[in-house]
């Protein structure tokens, strides 16, 4: 799923050849996008597109007084849709702008779960539904914040930088490398980092962050995640880039947590996810 890096990145090449146009009207191509009843979307038809913003994993596009909150999950992107097909192939929804131009919310894979809020100046997005229980973004968090956040949650640190309740933005490529940046065990326990672990923490949301967005800023779309540069994610079996130790994994059903050794466990090697005693 796209993470704080790529949705930033995207949101910015999209309000860059789009902004500034005029909404002429807003289709749900599938039954299942759009989330909300309403304000209904054609009330925002005449409103310019002014901005892009971002919250976690969503993009918030702003038409005026309206706000139409999108969530790409795994496979969702916005592209410009040039041939305006009826039934467009992986096609979710389409904005039309008064210069006979569009913006196609597309879909692939067979999951069909990105979905469309609309919500206008009645209604806050950030206090209802999806966005209101988002925890603060990964890159605006303050080193206070990020304390207090650590001191109450018992649980491991990979774990808590994939929670969106806690943090939000952050996925488990990042996550990996973020680990792997401070030197941690992605299985250390939140609440027990000492004082030095804490900012290591910190430091490396805000690095990972940063190569992220440079990487994606220099895309012209969003990449599949294998092609996107990392430290250790999806790495198993090669060399740390930091000591040369061999990357390695602990394997879920649906995903890996990638880690070295020698740089994040003292050179104790994490066995499988349920039955073995994991370095606190």
């Amino acid at each position: 799923m796209p993470e704080i890096g790529e949705i930033q990145a995207h949101a910015e090449r999209v309000i860059d050849e789009f902004g500034g146009r005029t909404l002429a009207g807003f289709r749900p191509i599938t039954f299942h996008i759009l989330k909300t009843f309403a304000p209904d979307p054609a009330d925002a038809v005449g409103a310019s597109l002014d901005a892009i913003e971002t919250r976690g994993k969503f993009l918030i596009m702003v038409f005026g007084e309206h706000r139409f909150v999108v969530h790409l999950m795994q496979g969702g992107r916005l592209r410009p849709d040039t041939k305006q097909a009826a039934k467009p192939r992986g096609g979710q929804a389409r904005w039309t702008f008064d210069d006979g131009t569009a913006l196609l919310l597309t879909e692939a894979g067979t999951d069909k779960s990105t979905g469309v809020w609309v919500f206008d100046t009645d209604t806050d997005p950030l206090e209802v539904e999806p966005l209101v229980d988002l925890g603060p973004d990964a890159d605006r968090i303050d080193g206070k914040t990020l304390d207090g956040l650590l001191a109450d949650h018992s649980m491991r640190v990979h774990g808590l930088l994939r929670k969106q309740r806690i943090i939000a933005g952050v996925g488990r490529r990042l996550a990996n490398d973020i680990c792997h940046e401070a030197q941690l065990s992605p299985f250390a326990n939140a609440s027990k980092l000492d004082a030095p672990q804490r900012t290591a923490l910190f430091d490396a949301i805000s690095t990972c962050i940063e190569r992220s967005l440079e990487f994606e800023r220099a895309q012209t779309e969003i990449v599949a995640s294998t092609k996107r540069p990392s430290a250790v994610h999806n790495r198993t079996g090669e060399a740390c880039p930091r000591c040369g130790d061999t990357i390695r994994e602990v394997a879920y059903s649906r995903y890996q947590v990638n880690y070295c050794a020698t740089c994040q466990t003292g050179g104790k090697v994490l066995a499988d996810n349920t039955t073995s005693k994991f370095l606190k």
